[in-house]
């Protein structure tokens, strides 16, 4: 029963995304403030569907950043991306140039001035990123990177890859760590998803100026540290311990 909700709260919400963006895409066209409104309202739907059809509560600890900012955030799963999207006024994000073409997704992406990089190609990938984060054109916001890379589930181990620490001295911003719980409920691949209280949480920001390394071992510490705490929280017998992953006892 609980597969077939899932089922059925998945088909709906890539539904109402087909069904929301061909509304708000007139206003898109014309104003970027439409599609900042079109991906909101996608997100505040998906949030509330989840609560009644698969029991999966959300919630955004912190406060919330609305300048201009770096976010370096813990990826678990789609749902974190879609808990930044919604509390944030102008999310952006690195994205892997192969989105681009995603149906719906990909055109929303760029309108709301998202940065498509080469993620095969390591040195390309940070000139694309130092290239599109200092755009004269590229629309002011909260620019959105997951330092690992890709989507990590809970109490496994993967490293943090140098690129947030271009971006930090690029931009010359502060950087707002943010953990999460989310890959318990909503896991990384499958269809099933499971009733609890999925957390993403803003952090402390890191002020400008510190060097690559100290700012990396700093992002990486705060991010895994709290984000164990959120799963310790929600129940999870797995925490990660920075070099293993070991059972809670």
């Amino acid at each position: 029963m609980r597969w077939l909700l899932s089922a059925l709260f998945v088909g709906q919400i890539y539904a109402m995304m087909a069904l929301m963006a061909v509304f708000f895409t007139p206003w898109a066209l014309a104003d970027r403030r439409g599609a900042y409104a079109a991906v909101h309202t996608w997100c505040a739907w998906v949030r509330w569907s989840a609560r009644w059809m698969v029991g999966l509560r959300t919630e955004v600890r912190g406060r919330v950043p609305t300048g201009e900012v770096l976010i370096a955030a813990k990826h678990q799963s789609f749902l974190d991306i879609i808990l930044i999207v919604s509390a944030v006024p102008r999310p952006k994000f690195i994205m892997k140039r192969e989105l681009r073409w995603a149906p719906i997704l990909g055109w929303y992406a760029l309108r709301i001035g998202c940065v498509p990089v080469d993620r095969g190609r390591r040195a390309e990938a940070m000139r694309q990123m130092k290239a599109g984060v200092s755009r004269g054109d590229a629309p002011p916001g909260q620019l959105i990177i997951y330092p690992q890379g890709t989507r990590v589930a809970p109490g496994v181990k993967a490293p943090y890859k140098i690129g947030t620490a271009v971006l930090y001295e690029t931009t010359g911003q502060p950087c707002v760590p943010a953990a999460t719980n989310v890959g318990l409920f909503w896991p990384r691949r499958g269809i099933l998803r499971k009733p609890g209280l999925a957390v993403v949480e803003f952090l402390e920001p890191i002020a400008p100026g510190l060097s690559a390394a100290e700012f990396m071992a700093r992002l990486e510490r705060e991010v895994e540290e709290r984000s164990d705490a959120l799963m310790a929280e929600a129940g999870s017998g797995t925490l990660h311990t920075g070099a293993q992953t070991r059972s809670a006892r």
